[in-house]
């Protein structure tokens, strides 16, 4: 769990998160987003995945990333059971909770769906 907060202390990589909270990106669509170096997003990406917050998949020459949920929905709680709130849902964590469900599939998870069917 030290992992998942130490990459939350970097804006770069919190940024990172809200990007792909609305989707799959590849390496390259995140860093449009930035100035910065390559090897500096790549170092930000490793941290994520380091902490469980992303899933890189490639796709021949390019890295896609998606936003690993159910490692956000845990961080989730262990915040709020610090703070004391574990025996019931907070307005705020039911309003984090729908956000995060709400996210679009991974390409990932789309084509597991797709073959169970």
């Amino acid at each position: 769990m030290n992992e998942v907060f130490h990459s939350l202390t970097d804006p770069t990589r919190r940024q990172i998160l809200q990007l792909l909270k609305e989707g799959d990106l590849s390496a390259g669509e995140i860093a449009e987003h930035f100035e910065l170096a390559r090897s500096t997003m790549s170092g930000h990406f490793n941290v994520l995945k380091q902490a469980g917050l992303i899933v890189a998949e490639r796709n021949g020459t390019t890295i896609v990333y998606s936003l690993n949920v159910s490692v956000m929905e845990e961080v989730l709680a262990s915040v709020l059971e610090i703070f004391g709130k574990t025996e019931s849902k907070t307005e705020g964590e039911e309003t984090c909770t729908k956000k995060l469900t709400k996210a679009k599939p991974t390409k990932a998870k789309a084509a597991k769906s797709t073959k169970a069917t």
